[in-house]
């Protein structure tokens, strides 16, 4: 045996109340141990006492596509417990794509997932995998976003595809699932993909259904009434295609004009017409994306270079003073951040109508001066999402839990570094809105479950060795809004692939991550 934690609190995944065992570690592989371990010949022990042992964690939305390749040992993340993560998600993923259309695409999603420096390009969903097996500290599972498939079959026009480019859309993803892709992510807020119409993405979505995947969607939010039926075009999708549908990062945004219970009302009534709809949720009212979303399609028709041309143009910035508004309630609540250029570095966790003020500009052409200058990349916070509806959605059964964190810039969103757990600390144990066996269900055998992981997220002999250890008296979050980058206290152990990659709280420099494949993992 590689590895023994002994006199821990076993609590398995399932939702099943904890017990006493010791947990094994051999290889990749888990062994139970009930009773008498004395027996037992182990390189190492680790004493739980006082610990819960559980399988690791996983993200049902990550940004971390780009970033974990130039920033390996992804401590935001793994210190949370976290082993494997949902990439690709917002249909703004990496592969395929045709080189000459990569840093393009790069540049126009750099304030989403970064553009840090890579350590090589790629065309297929195969090489993008590869690239991180035994590289990095975590696991990833890859879904395939619809922005990619788009640009290769037809490129950056606002347009329907012909018959010929819908047909090599389906093709390029079927070979992206065929390679390991878990199913497809839209984000229909984010250009081009967002383009797409809702007959065009239930033929999509009926090539992933008859593979066996998942639809991952960040739905169309700026629909019809901006309330209901953003999330009504998502059902109308997946009763269409019998695609499994996931609804990702669902909650109240502040503002709406209904309540949470109506929203999860449509969703538990097409659960209970026969949908297989999921989603997930996160435990903060902050918010963040790129900044680039609050320009209006026309703009973006074409790709970023007439992107950057219409934020250049004196007339189309006439017309983008009267159209584009702030996504918080003022410019003054969204706070920006990943600036690269020196003298715009000051900016760092100011808000728009600050930097406006400061550089005498109107706000919408400091918005455009900035993106011009940054290369498109600036991102920002807000606080998006009505507090109080929270746990409404966090505690949901259907509900899972998705970080959807940025890694980028001085001052992202805290639940970068404290989405699961805020949710062990608060929601379980000084709120008690939900059991400590039932949010492990949501963090581990639920994820796992609705990607088709066959041995992770469940602690059982055989299993795959990704394990979370922690105190549940003493696990916290203390990032906040203004000093977000501070990493969780009382995740001692954290495992993946049989390997410590966590050691009494400390990063130990190991990458034993891979990335999954689908239908093999």
């Amino acid at each position: 045996m590689d590895i023994l934690m002994v006199n821990g609190l076993v609590i398995d995944g399932t939702g099943n109340p904890g017990y006493r065992a010791a947990v094994g570690v051999e290889g990749d592989h888990v062994r139970i141990f009930r009773g008498d371990v004395s027996h037992v010949q182990a390189d190492r022990i680790i004493d739980a006492a006082g610990l819960v042992v559980c399988p690791g964690f996983i993200d049902m939305h990550a940004h971390s596509g780009l970033v974990m390749l130039a920033e390996p040992d992804h401590k935001p993340k793994v210190h949370q417990g976290i082993t494997t993560e949902v990439i690709g998600v917002d249909g703004n993923s990496y592969a395929p794509l045709p080189p000459e259309e990569f840093g393009r695409f790069l540049e126009l999603n750099s304030g989403l997932d970064g553009n840090p420096l890579l350590p090589g390009r790629w065309k297929s969903v195969a090489e993008y995998l590869s690239y991180f097996d035994q590289k990095a500290a975590v696991n990833v599972a890859y879904v395939v976003g619809n922005s990619p498939l788009r640009i290769s079959a037809l490129g950056w026009e606002d347009r329907r595809p012909t018959a010929k480019e819908l047909a090599n859309m389906k093709s390029l993803l079927r070979e992206a699932m065929e390679e390991g892709a878990f199913g497809m992510s839209t984000g229909l807020d984010y250009p081009p993909g967002s383009y797409a119409d809702t007959d065009e993405l239930v033929a999509l979505c009926q090539e992933v259904a008859r593979l066996g995947g998942i639809y991952h969607t960040h739905v169309r939010y700026w629909l019809g009434d901006r309330f209901l039926d953003p999330f009504q075009e998502a059902i109308e999708i997946g009763r269409r295609s019998n695609v499994p549908l996931h609804i990702t990062h669902f909650y109240l945004r502040a503002g709406a004009p209904g309540g949470g219970r109506r929203l999860i009302d449509l969703v538990e009534r097409a659960r209970e017409g026969g949908l297989d709809v999921t989603f997930d949720s996160y435990p903060y009212v902050y918010g963040g994306t790129r900044l680039l979303i609050v320009f209006p399609q026309w703009a973006h028709d074409g790709g970023p270079e007439r992107l950057k041309a219409a934020l250049r143009s004196p007339e189309a910035r006439e017309r983008l003073r009267k159209e584009v508004k702030p996504r918080a309630p003022t410019w003054g609540e969204m706070w920006l951040t990943y600036f690269k250029r020196p003298h715009n570095h000051r900016f760092e966790g100011w808000s728009v109508e600050e930097i406006a003020k400061v550089l005498d500009r109107p706000v919408v052409d400091t918005v455009c001066d900035l993106l011009l200058e940054e290369d498109l990349q600036v991102s920002f916070t807000l606080a998006s999402v009505e507090g109080p509806s929270l746990p409404e959605f966090v505690c949901h059964p259907l509900s899972m839990v998705g970080s959807d964190a940025l890694l980028i810039g001085d001052f992202p969103s805290p639940r970068t570094y404290g989405t699961f757990p805020v949710i062990l600390a608060e929601f379980v144990r000084e709120e008690r809105l939900l059991s400590l066996p039932e949010a492990i269900r949501k963090m581990t055998s639920y994820p796992a479950m609705r990607l088709g992981l066959r041995d992770r997220g469940i602690l059982r002999d055989g299993a795959k060795a990704d394990i979370t250890v922690f105190n549940p008296a003493t696990v916290k979050a203390p990032a906040t809004r203004t000093k977000p980058k501070q990493l969780p206290v009382g995740i001692d152990y954290v495992i993946v692939n049989g390997q410590v990659v966590v050691d009494r709280g400390k990063h130990t420099g190991a990458r034993p991550g891979r990335a999954l494949r689908f239908g093999r993992d």
